[in-house]
């Protein structure tokens, strides 16, 4: 399974999030303790974020973009799993 539901991901401990929306969505509002990593800077520069031995959760706006993200990026090696509903889950 590539995703995870808001519920689950909130009974987590100390979860590494990352927003993969523009800087400008992420100032206006994010998750807290999410890091904004853009998705096009996160799949030109994975390795450089990424730790092979950590789970990442990502979102952008409605979970559609972060799934494809996440899916890939796990074709490469990297635990991910995506937001189920991105940021608008949270709202």
């Amino acid at each position: 399974m590539n995703t995870i539901s808001v519920e689950t991901l909130k009974k987590l401990n100390n979860p590494i999030i990352i927003d993969i929306r523009d800087n400008y969505s992420y100032n206006i509002s994010h998750i807290k303790n999410s890091i904004n990593i853009p998705y096009y800077n996160l799949l030109n520069n994975y390795s450089h974020y990424l730790n092979k031995n950590n789970t990442y959760y990502l979102y952008c706006e409605e979970g559609k973009q972060s799934y494809e993200i996440s899916k890939r990026l796990n074709s490469f090696g990297y635990k991910t799993k995506s937001i189920e509903g991105g940021f608008l889950s949270f709202k």
